[in-house]
C-alpha cells in the first residue's frame, strides 16, 4: 500500500511522466495464478512430497491413540454446580458432562504432532472421533499429569522435527536453491520460532477462551458470532508473519529476521501477499470441509487424507514460490524507487 500511495504521489506531481513510462519503471506484481498453477506443478510432478502429511494423518487415523480419559474422567463425572446456584438459559449439567466425556473420548496426544506454524499438514488431527473402519481406535492410557506433560513435550518436539524436514524438503524441490542452511541449523531456527509463535498463543489464548464461554453461557448465538468475529480478526495477526517460516528456508535468515522479513514484506505488499494468503486460506479450509465428508469409520477417509495431502503440499509449494517471487519484485520497486528520489533531489 506504501508503494502504491508514493506513486500516487510522484504520478499527482508530474514527476514520474507519463503513464507507460510509470509502467516501464515499475514492473507488474507476481500474479496469485502462476504461483498457484507452480505450486501444483511442482507436486504433481514429485509426488513423494505428500508421503510426510499422508503417512501422518495414516497414523492419527489408524494408529494407536495416546488418551486421557482415565485421568479426567473422574473430575468431569464429579463436577458439580455450587449449591443455590441456578443460571436461566445455561445448558443442562448433564449435557455439558456428556460433551466433555465425548471429547475426552476422542481426544488423542498424538494429534499434537500437527504443530504450528512449523508442522506437517493433517486432516485428521483436528477430529475427536476415535473410530476407525476396524471398529474403536486403540487407546494408550496416560495415568499422571506428569506423563501428560512429558507425552506433550515429546510429541511436540517430534511434530516440529517433521515439519522442519517437510519445509526443508519442500523448499529445496521448488526453489533449488543454490546456498541453504543445513537442516540442524533450520530446524534449529524452526524450533525457535515455534517457541516464539506458542509464547504468543499463551498469552493470548486464554482471556480468548475466557472471554467466548462466558458470551456461550449467556447465548450460544452471541458465543458463534463472537468466534467468527475472533477468527476474521485472527487474520489480521496472521498475515504479517505468515511468511516467517519461509525466510528461514528460502533466505536463510534465523527466526527473529525471518519474523521482521515477514513484517516488512507485509508492510509494503499487503493488499496483494494479503489477497494471495486469503485464497489460500479459503481453497484449504473448503476442501478440509469436503475431505471430512466421509466418516472416519469407513475407508472413504483415505481418498480424503491423499486428498488433502496432495493441496496442502501443492500450497505450501506454491506460498515458496509466491514468497521468492514477491521479495524479488519488492526489491526491485524498492530500488527503483530509491534511485528516483536520489534522481529528483539532484
Amino acid at each position: 500500500m506504501l508503494i502504491i500511495e508514493q506513486m500516487c504521489q510522484f504520478c499527482a506531481c508530474g514527476r514520474i511522466g507519463s503513464v507507460e513510462n510509470q509502467t516501464a519503471k515499475f514492473p507488474p506484481p507476481p500474479r496469485l495464478m502462476t504461483a498457484l498453477g507452480a505450486g501444483f506443478d511442482t507436486t504433481a510432478n514429485h509426488l513423494l512430497l505428500i508421503s510426510l502429511p499422508l503417512l501422518l494423518d495414516i497414523f492419527l487415523w489408524l494408529g494407536p491413540s495416546l488418551s486421557v480419559q482415565e485421568l479426567l474422567q473422574p473430575y468431569v463425572d464429579g463436577y458439580s454446580l455450587p449449591e443455590g446456584l441456578a443460571i436461566e438459559g445455561l445448558p443442562d449439567l448433564a449435557l455439558v458432562q456428556q460433551a466433555w466425556t465425548d471429547i475426552l473420548q476422542g481426544f488423542n496426544l498424538f494429534s499434537f504432532l500437527r504443530t504450528v506454524p512449523l508442522g506437517v499438514s493433517s486432516l485428521v488431527s483436528a477430529t475427536l472421533s476415535g473410530v476407525t473402519p476396524f471398529g474403536e481406535a486403540m487407546r494408550l492410557e496416560v495415568g499422571s499429569l506428569a506423563g501428560v506433560l512429558g507425552w506433550l513435550a515429546l510429541v511436540a518436539a517430534a511434530g516440529w522435527l517433521l515439519g522442519g524436514l517437510y519445509f526443508y524438503w519442500i523448499s529445496s524441490v521448488t526453489l533449488k536453491p543454490e546456498t541453504r542452511l543445513p537442516f540442524g541449523a533450520a530446524s534449529l531456527q524452526g524450533f525457535i520460532l515455534s517457541l516464539l509463535w506458542l509464547g504468543l498463543l499463551v498469552c493470548l489464548a486464554p482471556p480468548a477462551l475466557v472471554f467466548l464461554g462466558l458470551l456461550t453461557m449467556i447465548s450460544p448465538f452471541l458465543g458463534q458470532a463472537a468466534m467468527f468475529l475472533l477468527a476474521m480478526s485472527s487474520m489480521w495477526i496472521i498475515l504479517p508473519v505468515f511468511f516467517s517460516p519461509h525466510g528461514i528456508y528460502a533466505h536463510r535468515q534465523n527466526a527473529l529476521a525471518a519474523i521482521w522479513s515477514s513484517l516488512r514484506l507485509a508492510r509494503y505488499t499487503l493488499p496483494t501477499s494479503g489477497w494471495f494468503v486469503t485464497v489460500l486460506g479459503l481453497i484449504w479450509i473448503g476442501l478440509d470441509m469436503l475431505w471430512r465428508l466421509p466418516g472416519q469409520d469407513t475407508w472413504l477417509t483415505l481418498v480424503g487424507i491423499a486428498g488433502h495431502a496432495f493441496i496442502s503440499t501443492a500450497l505450501l509449494s506454491a506460498s515458496f514460490i509466491y514468497y521468492r517471487d514477491i521479495t524479488a519484485w519488492l526489491e526491485v520497486v524498492l530500488e527503483r524507487m530509491k534511485t528516483q528520489k536520489q534522481s529528483l533531489r539532484a
